[in-house]
């Protein structure tokens, strides 16, 4: 694996946001030449597949500007600094959806543009679901509607492209797995 390394020569700064910082890298290639790099650096994040006790997908509707459009995903966040993953979990899934959970289990983490970002999505199994009263609320630019839908509707979602983004439709095909194979 050695000889498919890339050393960074320099790194500059372009951009430095609440989400994401942009970075420049001029590297050396394996073959001596040089190149540039564009990489996006992310604090890492979190996504939560929470089924209630009917198996009912908890699922939120909100618009995304970089689509410009309003689609259907699973509660999901950015990790603050300092912060475990499944507490931005347990966090996010209160945020956005009014719901605690008694149990959440780690399923998977992945990147999800390896190409040109280093976000690192670590994805959560919610069960247990419980509605609080009082929960914590949004962000006060986060507007969303949520939804409780059957693995069936899921499925119709990412037909009818209202799921359109990966760590959702990787839910769903988790979800799909795991009744092919029977288990819960």
């Amino acid at each position: 694996m050695e000889h498919l390394l890339e050393k960074t020569l320099s790194t500059k700064v372009l951009f430095e946001g609440r989400v994401i910082d942009l970075h420049i890298e001029e590297v050396e290639l394996p073959n001596g030449n040089t190149s540039t790099r564009e990489i996006i650096k992310h604090p890492g994040a979190v996504a939560v597949l929470a089924l209630t006790d009917e198996n009912k997908i908890i699922m939120v509707q909100q618009y995304r500007k970089a689509l410009d459009k309003v689609i259907v995903e699973i509660p999901a966040g950015k990790l603050e600094k300092g912060e475990e993953p499944d507490s931005t979990a347990r966090r996010e899934l209160e945020e956005e959806t009014g719901y605690a959970c008694e149990s959440l289990t780690p399923l998977i983490s992945f990147y999800t543009s390896p190409g040109f970002a280093d976000e690192l999505v670590h994805l959560f199994v919610a069960k247990g679901l419980k509605k609080i009263d009082n929960p914590a609320g949004l962000d006060e630019d986060e507007f969303v509607d949520v939804l409780e839908i059957s693995l069936e509707e899921a499925q119709e979602f990412v037909k009818d492209m209202k799921i359109y983004d990966a760590k959702t439709a990787y839910a769903v095909q988790y979800l799909q797995l795991q009744q092919l194979l029977g288990e819960k």
